[in-house]
C-alpha cells in the first residue's frame, strides 16, 4: 500500500535549493545593485585622480625628463626647500589667501543680502555680479594689467580727475601682491554671492516675522536672523576661497609674474618658474609639497568650521 505524504515546503537539507535561499540570492543582488552605480564615478576618480597623485609622488623622488628618470631619494624636496624665494612666496601665499576668501565673505554677503531684497532690477544686477566669474582668468588678468598701468591706464586717468596721483600699482613692491588679491575679488566675489543667496533664500519666512512682531528692524533682522542661519554658506564659500587663494597662480602669473623682483611671488609661480628652467623633478616635488601644505591647513580649518556649523 502506497501512503501519500504532506507536500509542504522543505526548510531542511535537500537536493535541490529552497525558497529561503532564493531570496537571499535575491537580497544579495539587491544590495550589490546600488553600489554598481559608484563604478563609473570610482573609475574617473582613479584615472584622473588617484593614478596621477601616485605618479606625482614617484615623479617627486626622481630627476626626470620626458624619457628617462634617475631616482634621487629625498634631494628634491631639500633643493625645492633651500629655495631662496621660497620664504617669501609662503608669506605671499598665505596672506592673498587670508585677504581674497575674507573679502569674498564679507562682500558676498553683502550682495548676497542687498540682492534678496526688494529690488526692482533685482535679477538684473544679479547677472552683472556674477559675470566676471564666467570670464577667462587669464582675460582678467590682462585686461586689468592694461588698466593698472602708471601713465595710460585707465585707473590712474580716473584718479586724477579727482585729484589724486595714482601710484605703479603693479611695479611697486607694496602694491603689487594687494592689487592682483583685490582684482581676484572682483572676479570671484559672483560665485561667493550667489552661495550667499541660495543660503540666504532658504531661510524659512518665519524667523523675519517673529523679529517684526519684536519690534525688530533691518539691522536686527541681520544681526539676528540672516548671519547666523546663512553659516552654512559662510562655510561653503570660506573654504572655495581659501584653498582657491592658496593654489591661485593663473591670475598672479598673467599681471606680475611673481614680479617686481620676487615680491609677489607664491608657491605656485615658484613651481611654475622650477618647470621653465627644465628641473621637472624639482617642481614636481614643489607641486607635493603645496598639495601637502594645502591638505594641511585645508583639513583642520573644514573641520574647524564644520563644529561651528553643527553648533551654529
Amino acid at each position: 500500500m502506497v501512503t501519500r505524504q504532506d507536500a509542504g515546503p522543505r526548510t531542511g537539507s535537500g537536493p535541490g535549493p529552497g525558497p529561503g535561499h532564493a531570496r537571499a540570492s535575491r537580497r544579495r543582488r539587491g544590495s550589490a545593485y546600488p553600489y554598481a552605480l559608484y563604478l563609473p564615478a570610482a573609475v574617473v576618480y582613479l584615472v584622473i585622480f588617484l593614478v596621477p597623485t601616485v605618479m606625482a609622488f614617484y615623479f617627486a623622488l626622481t630627476r626626470w625628463t620626458l624619457f628617462d628618470s634617475e631616482f634621487v631619494g629625498l634631494q628634491n624636496f631639500r633643493d625645492f626647500l633651500a629655495e631662496q624665494n621660497l620664504r617669501i612666496g609662503f608669506q605671499n601665499t598665505l596672506v592673498y589667501a587670508v585677504v581674497t576668501s575674507g573679502l569674498k565673505v564679507v562682500l558676498g554677503l553683502l550682495l548676497g543680502v542687498l540682492l534678496t531684497s526688494k529690488l526692482k532690477l533685482r535679477g538684473f544686477l544679479r547677472s552683472v555680479v556674477f559675470f566676471p566669474v564666467l570670464v577667462s582668468t587669464v582675460a582678467v588678468g590682462i585686461t586689468f594689467s592694461v588698466l593698472l598701468k602708471p601713465d595710460t591706464g585707465l585707473v590712474n586717468q580716473a584718479l586724477a580727475v579727482v585729484g589724486v596721483d595714482g601710484g605703479d600699482w603693479l611695479g611697486d613692491a607694496t602694491t603689487a601682491l594687494l592689487s592682483v588679491a583685490l582684482v581676484d575679488v572682483w572676479k570671484g566675489v559672483g560665485l561667493a554671492t550667489v552661495i550667499y543667496i541660495a543660503g540666504i533664500m532658504s531661510i524659512p519666512s518665519e524667523y523675519y516675522q517673529a523679529v517684526a512682531v519684536d519690534g525688530g528692524g533691518a539691522w536686527h533682522r541681520f544681526r539676528h536672523v540672516t548671519l547666523p542661519l546663512s553659516w552654512p554658506a559662510t562655510y561653503s564659500v570660506i573654504i572655495l576661497s581659501f584653498i582657491g587663494g592658496l593654489r591661485s597662480f593663473d591670475l598672479i602669473w598673467t599681471m606680475t609674474r611673481g614680479g617686481p623682483g620676487f615680491t609677489s611671488d607664491t608657491i605656485a609661480s615658484i613651481i611654475y618658474k622650477q618647470y621653465q628652467a627644465g628641473f621637472f623633478g624639482l617642481s614636481t616635488a614643489g607641486n607635493v609639497l603645496l598639495f601637502l601644505i594645502v591638505t594641511a591647513i585645508a583639513v583642520p580649518l573644514n573641520h574647524y568650521l564644520g563644529k561651528r556649523q553643527v553648533t551654529a
